[in-house]
């Protein structure tokens, strides 16, 4: 029987989680990420791996740092795994913790490496329009996602996913890869295929005012901002002084502006037939979904019921 540490924080990392307690091998500990404040109390909450470990009888761990906490590097030791899986934790592992497994340690990461090391895989893959991505899993080591890789299994993007529907496909998918790899660690340590560090590319952390929408890009790039964005933290625009506006879904209606003689980000169909159209710096895009600040999520034939928004609109800051 194998020993195993596994460290994650999100509901991500929970398909993982599932795999390794089918698997019937040892699981020491889980460690996770500590509890954060979080709703409009501000209250302190576990995260998802917490509420799983604690679900299933499993010792938590929750170090606010790894590099340099010595206590903790020596409770990983003296628990002395085999093996060390780790699922979207939130910190980097230092040299004396990946030292520790006698198999190594080893990471789900949502990209086809070298493609898209980092923290925001699932969202620049859709906010760079790509029609597909996977998991990679593979062994760490002091770099960002740089590691041998032991398996990777390709996923379709469907042409209407945002990052939400994705992360939920990816994650299973991860659960499933990592089944697989635990058999093979059954044989023997598995020999990982080196990365071509010449093809890696790297995306870096989600940040809130990623979502403004500029209008002078192409519609298609600002759908897929929408989709990568989606649902957190959200793709967003202004209208009348202000008034901020969540943008759900958006589809493009033409990419073609030979004939368009608009100011990109001005309203050129509002109505129950057409919906809300808005003229881009290449082509034209329909929001479909949208949400007013403080109100609720609906659809923009809905929104438009109650709202009057003029043809020659402009949307964005003032």
């Amino acid at each position: 029987m194998l020993k195993f540490i596994f460290m994650g924080t999100p509901e991500f990392a929970l398909p993982a989680l599932e795999s390794v307690k089918s698997s019937g091998h040892k699981l020491l500990a889980v460690v996770t990420q500590p509890d954060r404040p979080k709703g409009r109390g501000h209250q302190l909450a576990p995260p998802p791996v917490k509420v799983w470990a604690d679900n299933n009888q499993v010792p938590v761990l929750q170090p606010d740092k790894i590099k340099g906490n010595k206590e903790f590097i020596k409770h990983v030791s003296n628990l002395d795994p085999d093996l060390i899986i780790t699922c979207a934790y939130g910190q980097i592992l230092p040299s004396e913790l990946l030292n520790i497994p006698s198999l190594g340690c080893i990471n789900i990461h949502a990209s086809l490496l070298p493609e898209y090391r980092g923290a925001s895989p699932i969202q620049q893959a859709l906010i760079d329009g790509k029609e597909k991505t996977g998991i990679t899993i593979f062994y760490m080591d002091e770099g960002m996602d740089t590691g041998d890789i032991i398996i990777q299994k390709e996923l379709e993007i469907h042409p209407d996913e945002n990052a939400g529907e994705l992360h939920d496909r990816l994650s299973e998918l991860g659960g499933k890869l990592l089944t697989d790899v635990i058999k093979m660690f059954e044989k023997g340590k598995p020999e990982g295929i080196p990365q071509d560090d010449d093809k890696a590319t790297y995306c870096g952390k989600i940040d809130k005012s990623m979502g403004e929408i500029s209008w002078d890009q192409p519609a298609y790039v600002i759908r897929n901002l929408i989709r990568g964005l989606t649902p957190w933290p959200g793709a967003y625009t202004f209208i009348n002084q202000g008034k901020r506006l969540k943008i759900w879904k958006a589809i493009v209606e033409t990419e073609d502006s030979s004939n368009q003689r608009h100011t990109p980000g001005t309203v050129i169909k509002a109505d129950q037939s057409y919906g809300l159209q808005v003229a881009c710096g290449q082509g034209i895009i329909r929001i479909v979904e949208l949400q007013e600040q403080g109100g609720r999520r609906m659809s923009d034939v809905d929104y438009l019921r109650g709202n009057l928004i003029k043809t020659g609109t402009k949307f964005g800051r003032a």
